[in-house]
């Protein structure tokens, strides 16, 4: 019987999204006290986004031609601790510039094979995905909240050595998660063009594009935002964490949602909590309530939508084309939706200011709304009967909205 190697693979989502707990938050505001203008912050952040337009298909077809992903995966993991130890020495745009976007297409090689590795590690068991996936969630709120502490005493260039610890931690992991055998998907070849050239396709994705692109500037510069409104460290990280319940709460009882209420539905309430709760982030962050109730709406613009968005991809993308399916809908909203907004942030926030910038993120909102209720029509998302199967595992692939 085939022996599941729990607590490796626990420890490796613990610590993969504890790095995002730590980098995510805190690292615009390190680069900021180094006295980088928003847009060289955005477009340094941006390299996570840029590497994962291509990096993970890269990697991905490397690990199907050695036919080994674990010896990636530790690749991934030395290396992305190697390229970051350079921020310790180097201070200049360029250097890192180059710094990040080594960290970051070694980095992005890593989740999409130890997802394949786990399920095919659970075999006839993919429900338990979500109890070693949960430990990634846990690793997120422990890094954001203990990191904002920590910043409250120390100065800022201790976060180095916080992210470098993350990192550390996912390089032994990576070294302890064994390889599992491959179990190819079965099923009949469609064309994946053919998929591509519906209108429905074309909408939602679309509309994920600009989810992703909305949510640029809440990544970027959200931390950089309540730091210049006199919020401490400390309260910074429970907001970041704040969020991530809001996302685990959501997923929990996701599948009752769907049920009741369809994934058309879902999807059109999660973009119109956007358009709402950037507007608050943007107008409304000198209200502590207001604020903590902006995060509480990430349970919907991003847990919602992503577990919706996977479910419309897993229908629509059948057989052995999901896995392209998921590829693409990464690609283009993680990778450049993510792209889009964090540049565009970027420039904004230098030309106008906080409170323009949060509203250009309603504005893709307002867009991808838009898409959705016009490309996307019931009877393509939600079955007649009132039943709606949606794919379990998928629904917790990110902690604070990050993949």
């Amino acid at each position: 019987m085939h022996a599941l190697p729990y607590w490796r693979l626990s420890g490796y989502y613990f610590f993969y999204f504890a790095f995002i707990g730590a980098f995510s938050p805190y690292f615009g505001l390190y680069l900021q006290s180094l006295s980088f203008s928003a847009w060289d912050i955005g477009l340094l952040m941006s390299q996570m986004q840029l590497m994962r337009l291509f990096a993970p298909y890269l990697w991905g077809a490397l690990a199907d031609r050695m036919g080994q992903r674990v010896g990636i995966v530790r690749l991934a993991g030395v290396v992305s601790l190697i390229g970051f130890a350079s921020f310790f020495v180097v201070r200049s745009f360029e250097a890192m510039l180059l710094a990040m976007a080594l960290l970051a297409f070694f980095w992005s090689a890593a989740l999409p094979l130890v997802e394949t590795l786990t399920f095919d590690h659970l075999r006839e068991q993919p429900a338990r995905y979500s109890r070693i996936r949960l430990w990634g969630s846990i690793g997120f709120i422990v890094a954001v909240m203990g990191t904002g502490a920590l910043l409250d005493q120390l100065p800022l260039s201790a976060l180095l050595w916080v992210i470098a610890a993350t990192l550390a931690g996912i390089m032994i992991y990576a070294l302890a998660v064994p390889e599992a055998p491959s179990h190819g998907a079965t099923g009949a070849q469609v064309p994946v063009g053919e998929i591509l050239r519906q209108r429905r396709v074309k909408a939602l994705f679309a509309a994920c594009l600009a989810m992703s692109a909305a949510h640029g500037a809440f990544y970027v510069f959200y931390s950089i935002h309540l730091a210049d409104h006199h919020y401490s460290k400390f309260a910074v990280g429970c907001l970041w964490s704040l969020g991530v319940l809001a996302e685990i709460v959501v997923f929990f009882f996701m599948v009752g949602l769907l049920r009741r209420f369809g994934l058309r539905t879902i999807l059109l309430a999660s973009f119109a909590a956007a358009i709402a709760r950037f507007l608050v982030i943007g107008w409304g962050v000198e209200s502590v309530p207001l604020i903590v109730v902006a995060q509480l709406l990430h349970g919907l613009t991003f847990g919602a939508y992503h577990a919706t968005a996977i479910a419309a991809v897993n229908r629509w993308f059948p057989g052995r084309c999901q896995a392209r399916g998921q590829a693409l809908y990464s690609s283009l909203s993680f990778g450049a939706g993510g792209l889009l907004g964090s540049l565009l942030s970027g420039w904004s926030w230098d030309a106008w200011g906080a409170g323009p910038t949060y509203t250009m993120s309603s504005a893709f909102a307002l867009f991808g709304l838009l898409f959705v209720a016009v490309g996307v029509k019931s009877g393509d998302l939600d079955d007649p009967g009132g039943s709606h199967p949606a794919p379990i595992a998928g629904f917790a692939h990110g902690s604070g909205g990050k993949e």
